[in-house]
């Protein structure tokens, strides 16, 4: 039935313009806030108060702005149908040489990036524009909304995969496929690797690094913002390699650093469109 409901939205979204539709998502996205639990909300605030060493006034604000964003995101997510036609109108790709010289070493590629603006969008904005890009997706636990989502992935000319198909990942790698990976959250303390996050140690997502050492293939570090007038910018950074030495470990963890680095840099510039409830800490706290 959800996935029906999420259809039967997406048409009427589809129909509207493209400035209704974004001023409804701001006001989607306000009207949920109150209903956010308030310990998730003080944890925003302290997170974004001790990273970005904010007022305690600046930090709620920039923490209400990282939830309310999802209410424009998501009716984007749903406008794919007609956004697809005419991706251009929507997305500036910046640095696409850095993509393309990248995958002309015939490696296949990685994107390393985060929860921060609109990433289904930086997805489906790559892939409409002739990249061969994988979405490597979690499973959602409610299977209507997971059909939908991978559908409309698929309709913009994704391919997808779940985060368990590791062994597909490796194999489309060789194929030459870019392999799109979200970095930002919190790893696992078997997972993760141990780095310096503003200036905080926390446990790090290592999967980007340790795929592309398989086949020295470079990483891109891409994201992308919301400009004022609601279009948007996709942002390719150069690629990073992964230097192969002896030791494995260590060319992963300096790596990984590299890349999470980068990812700070880009949080800093655009604080509001990150996911600050996120308790990017906890697996060190346990």
């Amino acid at each position: 039935m959800s996935y029906y409901i999420a259809l039967f939205f997406s048409k009427i979204f589809c129909l509207l313009s493209a400035g209704f539709c974004r001023s409804l998502g701001d006001f989607l996205g306000t009207l949920t806030w109150p209903i956010v639990p308030q310990k998730r909300k003080r944890l925003a605030k302290d997170q974004i108060q001790f990273c970005l060493k904010v007022s305690g006034q600046e930090a709620e604000r920039i923490a209400k702005k990282s939830w309310t964003r999802f209410g424009s995101m998501f009716i984007e997510v749903m406008r794919f149908p007609v956004m697809k036609n005419h991706i251009e109108k929507y997305v500036k790709i910046e640095g696409r040489e850095n993509m393309e010289k990248g995958l002309a070493l015939g490696c296949g590629g990685i994107i390393a990036t985060a929860h921060s603006g609109n990433w289904e969008l930086l997805g489906a904005a790559l892939a409409l524009s002739g990249f061969p890009i994988v979405g490597v997706a979690m499973k959602q636990k409610e299977a209507g909304l997971d059909r939908f989502i991978n559908d409309y992935r698929r309709l913009v000319g994704m391919h997808v995969t779940y985060k368990t198909g590791v062994r597909e990942m490796f194999s489309m790698l060789k194929e030459g496929w870019i392999i799109g990976l979200l970095m930002d959250q919190d790893a696992s303390r078997h997972d993760g690797i141990l780095l310096e996050f503003f200036g905080r140690v926390t446990n790090c997502v290592q999967g980007p690094a340790s795929l592309a050492r398989f086949k020295a293939a470079p990483i891109f570090p891409t994201f992308i913002t919301q400009n004022e007038d609601g279009t948007h910018t996709l942002i390719i950074h150069k690629p990073v390699f992964v230097e192969k030495t002896q030791d494995k470990h260590e060319d992963i963890r300096r790596t990984t650093a590299v890349l999470t680095k980068i990812i700070e840099d880009h949080i800093r510039k655009y604080p509001e469109e990150w996911f600050w409830l996120h308790d990017r800490w906890k697996s060190v706290r346990k």
